[in-house]
């Protein structure tokens, strides 16, 4: 399983975890639920780069809404696709080479 499915997992017993923990501190009169939405927000913000910093890890582009010209680690790992790319209405691709002694009548 790679980072980015992990972290992405983990996002709603984290803030289940965080709901709980805040309940504890209401109950022992330490915090109020008043005061407590920031905790949320960093949370999310906290999760979110983890997602990003995963993704830029493994290679892919950068999510949608990124400004152009921003920095993004993944560009140079990027993965590449095949020079030989044809365009085919076959199911299944056929390689020239697959059908060698075929074409050629069974002579080489």
């Amino acid at each position: 399983m790679n980072r980015y499915l992990l972290i992405r997992r983990l996002r709603g017993p984290a803030f289940l975890l965080l709901v709980g923990v805040i309940a504890l501190l209401a109950q022992a009169d330490i915090l109020s639920w008043g005061q407590c939405w920031p905790l949320f927000l960093i949370l999310a913000g906290v999760l979110l780069l983890a997602e990003r910093a995963a993704l830029a890890g493994e290679g892919y582009p950068p999510p949608p809404g990124t400004p152009p010209g921003t920095p993004w680690q993944g560009t140079t790992q990027a993965p590449t696709q095949s020079a030989q790319q044809t365009t085919s209405t076959a199911i299944v691709p056929a390689e020239h080479q697959d059908f060698g002694d075929e074409i050629h009548g069974g002579q080489s």
